[in-house]
């Protein structure tokens, strides 16, 4: 059965994965630098390494079923997912472990709307999500690290610690919005009440703090684009793996 993607011609590439062709060659070359295309015990892939990780990065862009993305590589729908299953850990972001210690991040927490309810629960958008904390760096604006994946119903200052972030990005200053009140972020200046005024000064102080903040939001904007993450049908630690590869394609576009 022919495909009808492949890697060979550009032109697919830049349409259906969201990355050029100068970006995705990057990737194939720092992926087999990695040792993600080692040689399988048993029958070999049907595709080669290049359709293979384009494959994923369709898959992730443009939120197809199995049985669709099958079709336009010319493949079986459990092939399909067998790739899936074999390259999206290996196109997983690789995290900062230390950092310089004037360097600042941001945090933010992002809901992924996510059919498996073995991980997820009902929040604040009415559907069945999980939580997913995301840094990136205040300068780059590059994401650094994800943090694993809880319920949608937690609140942002617990999945602070609980989903690792806190211990990952301990020698660095954080900065995020009010709804991490409690933990060690830098947050907002708040009113003591609701009708007393903040003084100049840390009305001044919130404003720099909303502008550097929105960065984040910014990285949002452009991750959601792989719609995976906007109805993510994966299950197990499928969302997961998706949220981390996405990060890391994300950062590919940003560096080129």
């Amino acid at each position: 059965m022919a495909g009808v993607i492949s890697a060979v011609d550009e032109t697919m590439i830049e349409l259906f994965s969201g990355l050029s062709a100068r970006q995705f060659t990057k990737l194939v070359r720092q992926l087999r630098r990695e040792g993600a295309d080692s040689a399988l015990k048993g029958r070999p892939w049907g595709l080669a390494f290049e359709d293979r990780v384009l494959l994923v990065a369709v898959y992730w862009r443009t939120n197809l079923t199995m049985r669709q993305i099958a079709v336009l590589f010319g493949t079986s729908k459990s092939a399909a997912h067998r790739i899936i299953d074999d390259l999206a850990p290996k196109l997983a972001l690789r995290p900062r472990k230390r950092y310089a210690p004037e360097t600042v991040l941001i945090v933010d927490g992002t809901l992924v709307p996510t059919r498996d309810h073995q991980v997820a629960a009902k929040s604040k958008n009415y559907r069945y999500s999980t939580n997913h904390q995301v840094v990136i760096h205040a300068d780059t604006q590059l994401v650094v690290t994800v943090g694993e994946p809880l319920p949608g119903n937690r609140n942002d200052s617990v999945a602070f610690g609980e989903s690792g972030i806190d211990h990952a990005t301990r020698t660095a200053t954080v900065i995020a919005d009010g709804g991490y009140r409690g933990t060690r972020a830098v947050i907002p200046h708040r009113r003591k009440h609701k009708d007393e005024p903040l003084i100049d000064w840390k009305e001044a102080h919130n404003a720099s703090h909303r502008k550097v903040r929105a960065r984040v939001e910014h990285a949002f904007a452009s991750m959601k684009t792989w719609k995976v993450l906007r109805d993510c049908r994966l299950r197990g630690a499928g969302v997961a793996e998706a949220m981390a590869g996405i990060a890391r394609l994300h950062n590919l576009t940003m560096t080129g």
